[in-house]
């Protein structure tokens, strides 16, 4: 009977330990799908992948003689009823100059909605290279029905740009960006989270 018992307490303090790593396992995929989209974004930032821009905290401090054209595109998903154009098509801007662009949304709708801009630049090489030092993607944007406001990015080329292989001898760039409602970009997160769980159960 003693080693029945203790057999039992084995295999019970077994089932424990197994169901701990199991319910550690599904926590910790449950949290790294809430890290994927910041991760991703963080890599594509550092890396310019995909055409990710950069983020500066100030101005450059050289200015170069050599222009590049810039190209402004702006794009709206189907299921967000807004207008959202650039006020301008084109800037020839110096490589290292500080230059503002302004774009112009309006909701169409009856009701509020907060939207979020992705945006990236193309060619994909030039992504590295473009860096921001204010614009209105940094943050969630609210409008009211029937709204427009005008929304700026504040950018530069990093004058490296002549140095790389890849971008010394482009002439011109397309900075782009597409609107998507805010609480769809956070419901697509809290389907990716459950669906991870799920699959650890």
């Amino acid at each position: 009977m003693t080693a029945s018992k203790d057999n039992q307490q084995r295999t019970a303090v077994r089932h424990r330990a197994i169901a701990a790593a199991c319910a550690v396992i599904v926590l910790t995929m449950v949290g790294l799908s809430f890290a994927a989209v910041p991760l991703y974004r963080l890599y594509c930032q550092v890396t310019g992948y995909a055409g990710t821009t950069q983020r500066a905290e100030k101005a450059s401090d050289v200015v170069l003689d050599r222009v590049l054209t810039v190209h402004f595109d702006a794009n709206v998903a189907p299921d967000l009823p807004w207008s959202f154009e650039p006020e301008q098509r084109t800037l020839e801007v110096k490589i290292g100059e500080n230059t503002l662009a302004f774009y112009k949304a309006t909701n169409n709708s009856d009701h509020p909605i907060t939207g979020t801009a992705l945006f990236n630049v193309v060619p994909e090489a030039v992504g590295v290279y473009f860096n921001k030092v204010q614009c209105f993607c940094f943050t969630e944007q609210r409008l009211d029905p029937g709204q427009s406001a005008e929304m700026t990015v504040s950018f530069y080329v990093d004058p490296a740009f002549v140095e790389d292989e890849d971008t010394k001898d482009l002439s011109e760039l397309t900075l782009s960006y597409t609107f998507y409602p805010a609480d769809q970009q956070k419901q697509k997160a809290k389907q990716a989270a459950a669906s991870v769980a799920d699959s650890g159960q």
